[in-house]
């Protein structure tokens, strides 16, 4: 057994820094610029590198300064081709080069620290091509400590460089950032982390699964030390016999809740399941998974469901193709006006999680939210029906978002009546019953169909009953609602009309729903097509096939009533009937 007790252990983090330009991953833009600007010979005297944290500010200050001292054996000016070693790489990469000055503006924020790094500025590099100064945190630095640096940084000496990196570029004085060349170094997108982070797997001889990998990559939120840290704490995961470590691992030790079931809380909530959101919610925090991150991955299937149903099949998605179908069928039940009202509800519970007392009973309390809104109508749905009442003459109740009262009986009146046993009136109140209104009768008018609708309507409606017959194609005719599609020059008021004249026939508010397409004949339609059908075949009846009538013109076909027929035509006399 081999002894590695005194072994120090360097941290992934660390072991994979790059070394080169071409090692950093996601940063592909700044490299091509400061390549083409090394070419030409334009080198800014100052940078400023900006990003979040663990994205490689440092690693790049120190690859920059690199470039600007590189010497070899054939180049003997700035390069970024880093891939051979040059004369002062290894001293600059181990901070221990005598031209290459690195500072903390974290813990020296002073005026007088600053001070005491630019007094050698007016000195040329003992060995390298240029002094370079590399400034960490220089968002920290103190106001005096920034007014001592910009005269300097206005007018450098030809040898002196200034690289400066900061995660809060708005705390930097705008007339530093004037002085400066800025490169924003990006988010890793979470594809590129997984493929580094399976190399470095490959590397290390560690088995993590790719569900694994996609977590952490998520996790990491674009941060590389980020993933490399946690990378570094799945692989111990597997233990002492090295086998593969799972997705449920490394779940378990982010605290995430599995997709599945955050799709099915995600499912039970939007569809208006409060006792059953509240019951898996409880399930997962159980598990260990955290209010918060429930909430941000509930966020991002939310935002795939919207995907779903904006763009359909043409949607594509990095999950499971049961989870696919699962999402799609999401998309179909609900409509873009509600996935908009579950998101903000959603992007709102986020927040108040993080910052509530206790985030449990925050994400219990927005889970019962949306299940209350997943039992209301869609949004578009809402309006329409507003919007056909407001068309027909009807206003809209405005409905209390408490619970009703129940009405308090009448208060009895009072009158003064003579008392019977004197002459004197007497002012003892006698309780007078107000009269009941009596019921409103149920209507029987029973509607399944259009025909239905335009016999029940009034002879006053002679109007209405000519455009339904004129302007309605049908879709759907049930009891409750109607779907139709309004034909060519169908009045705007049409919808309205509709709703308030069944409302008035029935008592009852139905819905009344125009559609783009789908359509069938309207009544006029049917009745011409009838009357067509009709007239084809009566002339094709044999009558009309003799010969004494072929130069005869058709001009209409009548239904006439019978009537007798003169006895003189029966008996071939068609002088005086007398005769």
């Amino acid at each position: 057994m081999n002894d590695t007790s005194n072994q120090t252990y360097q941290v992934l983090a660390r072991k994979y820094r790059p070394t080169t330009f071409e090692d950093m991953i996601g940063q592909e833009a700044m490299v091509t610029t400061l390549q083409n600007a090394f070419k030409a010979g334009r080198v800014a005297h100052a940078f400023m590198l900006t990003g979040v944290r663990g994205i490689g500010k440092t690693t790049t200050a120190r690859l920059l300064a690199r470039a600007l001292n590189y010497q070899s054996d054939t180049v003997a000016g700035p390069s970024v081709e880093l891939g051979t070693p040059g004369k002062h790489c290894e001293l600059i990469m181990s901070s221990s080069h005598m031209d290459v000055l690195e500072m903390d503006a974290a813990s020296r924020t002073g005026v007088e620290n600053m001070r005491e790094m630019l007094d050698g500025v007016r000195y040329a590099p003992a060995t390298a091509r240029y002094k370079v100064y590399i400034i960490d945190e220089v968002h920290m630095l103190s106001a005096g400590a920034f007014n001592a640096l910009l005269k300097t940084l206005e007018e450098p000496p030809d040898h002196a460089k200034f690289i400066f990196a900061t995660t809060e570029i708005r705390k930097v004085p705008i007339t530093v950032l004037s002085r400066c060349q800025r490169f924003d170094l990006r988010r890793v997108e979470a594809d590129a982390l997984h493929a580094h982070l399976s190399k470095i797997c490959d590397k290390e001889g560690a088995k993590v699964s790719d569900e694994g990998l996609a977590l952490i990559s998520r996790a990491a939120e674009g941060s590389v030390r980020d993933s490399l840290s946690l990378l570094d704490q799945a692989i111990v995961q597997s233990g002492l016999d090295g086998g593969e470590v799972t997705g449920d691992q490394v779940r378990t030790m982010l605290g995430l809740a599995d997709r599945v079931r955050i799709l099915d809380l995600f499912t039970l909530a939007a569809t208006g399941d409060g006792k059953g959101a509240l019951t898996e919610m409880r399930s997962q925090y159980d598990d260990g998974a955290a209010p918060d991150i429930v909430m941000r991955d509930m966020l991002d299937i939310c935002h795939e469901v919207s995907r779903a149903k904006t763009l359909g099949p043409d949607a594509a998605f990095d999950a499971a193709p049961d989870q696919i179908a699962r999402l799609q069928d999401l998309a179909e039940k609900l409509s873009l006006g509600q996935l908009t009202r579950i998101w903000q509800m959603l992007l709102k519970a986020h927040n108040e999680v993080r910052m509530a007392p206790a985030p449990l009973a925050a994400a219990e309390m927005a889970l019962l939210k949306l299940s209350v809104a997943g039992q209301m109508p869609p949004p578009e749905l809402a309006a329409q029906i507003i919007e056909q009442m407001k068309a027909g003459g009807i206003t809209p109740p405005i409905v209390s978002s408490s619970a009703p009262t129940p009405a308090s009986p009448t208060p009895p009146s009072t009158a003064m009546v003579a008392s019977s046993g004197g002459g004197g009136v007497s002012s003892a109140p006698v309780p007078v019953t107000a009269p009941q209104a009596a019921p409103t009768p149920k209507s029987t008018v029973m509607l399944s169909s259009l025909e239905d609708l335009i016999e029940a309507l009034p002879k006053s409606q002679i109007a209405l009953k000519s455009d339904i017959k004129r302007y309605v194609r049908p879709i759907r005719f049930k009891q409750g609602s109607i779907s139709f599609q309004p034909a060519d020059g169908a009045p705007v008021s049409l919808t309205g009309k509709i709703v308030s004249a069944i409302k008035e026939l029935t008592g009852e508010l139905w819905i009344v729903s125009p559609e783009t397409t789908g359509g069938g004949a309207t009544l006029n339609e049917i009745k011409k097509d009838a009357k067509a059908a009709q007239d084809a075949k009566d002339r094709a009846h044999p009558a009309f096939n003799h010969p004494l009538l072929a130069n005869a013109r058709l001009i209409e076909i009548r239904e006439t009533e019978p009537t007798s027929v003169p006895s003189n035509i029966i008996d071939g006399n068609f002088g005086n009937p007398e005769e």
